[in-house]
């Protein structure tokens, strides 16, 4: 049986150049606010699912000014207000929501603006972690990270990191995301060092295995696994057919459809094999495996439930073996892709 660690002793990590320690396990704050069907938005579950984060050793909130937008900043900074030692904040710029669509916004005025803006929304003084959500084309990503470089000056900001998650609006995904977010990383490099990169990786999203992570691992660089449990799929949780609401991001995600979600139950059932095995869940089994990729990487685990913030964080205490490594691999790929 998985023995649970007691409350407040997950794993440590350490992110980046910066060597700022955070608990092996974050939180994702997105769906609390933005992306996830707003019918089932509830800020107060949402502020308990916060605390229930941080009373069990999660200290990594991960958000973004464009959340709500604004709102999911707002909901963070009710609970900074009283527990800003217990959190790492680790929040973004760069992306604008409009009414139809998102745009980026490199500009370095715009970012040391909405640096401010954060700060006052988070109720903080300082940002742990400042993340570019999205490298704006029309910006040199030189000129941004230098004014992004400026607030670490300014003493508003500790660390810096890049998101490769944002390209997917552009419709990409797999080698090509990742070949261009090394040549941005490579560029940024050269301004101020990449304390951090954000992009997803998880059992059923493995690209970033090839030649993300292996750079990252390279220059000592953290790396933030967004979606570690598949927008959800890989918790089991989840039934094909049951529908999502139409501003759910699952409803126009290929992978979520009946037939496909249908069709990659056997990765799911892999996972359940090896929980049973461990006395655990295959949400946690989905953790341990994106923890086991190497010591650089910090899953976060997406939630606006109290529910699932300790499961999630007691994930650092399961240890995979190589036979449950070895039989994770032998998964078959997941079929659907943004593509």
């Amino acid at each position: 049986m998985l023995r649970l660690r007691e409350v407040g002793t997950v794993e440590r990590r350490a992110v980046g150049a910066a060597a700022l320690a955070v608990g092996a396990i974050g939180l994702g704050c997105m769906p609390m606010s933005w992306g996830y069907g707003a019918s089932r938005q509830d800020g107060e579950e949402s502020l308990r699912a916060v605390h229930s984060a941080l009373d069990h050793g999660t200290t990594l909130l991960d958000t973004a000014d464009m959340y709500g937008p604004f709102t999911n900043e707002l909901l963070l900074g009710r609970v900074l207000r009283e527990r800003r030692r217990d959190a790492f904040i680790a929040t973004k710029c760069g992306l604008l929501a409009g009414e139809q669509h998102i745009v980026a916004d490199g500009r370095p005025a715009y970012v040391k603006r909405a640096c401010d803006a954060s700060l006052r929304r988070l109720q903080t003084d300082r940002i742990d972690l400042y993340q570019l959500h999205r490298v704006d084309p029309e910006v040199p990503v030189e000129e941004t990270w230098g004014a992004m470089a400026e607030l670490v000056t300014a003493g508003k900001v500790r660390a810096l990191g890049l998101c490769a998650v944002g390209a997917r609006g552009h419709r990409r995904t797999g080698a090509a995301l990742h070949d261009e977010t090394l040549r941005q990383l490579a560029r940024a490099q050269q301004v101020f060092p990449v304390s951090s990169v954000q992009a997803e990786l998880s059992v059923w999203a493995p690209e970033a295995l090839d030649e993300l992570l292996p750079w990252c691992t390279a220059h000592g660089v953290g790396f933030l696994a967004a979606m570690p449990l598949g927008n959800g799929f890989l918790t089991g949780t989840l039934t094909p057919g049951e529908g999502f609401e139409p501003d759910d991001l699952r409803a126009r995600h290929p992978r979520f459809t009946a037939d496909m979600m249908a069709a990659n139950q056997p990765v799911v059932a892999g996972l359940r094999r090896v929980a049973r095995r461990h006395g655990a869940t295959p949400a946690q089994v989905a953790l341990a495996w994106a923890l086991a990729q190497g010591p650089t990487v910090v899953p976060i685990p997406g939630t606006r439930s109290a529910r699932w913030p300790p499961e999630n964080a007691h994930a650092s205490g399961l240890a995979l073996t190589t036979a449950d490594l070895a039989e994770i691999a032998t998964l078959p790929p997941a079929r659907g892709s943004w593509d």
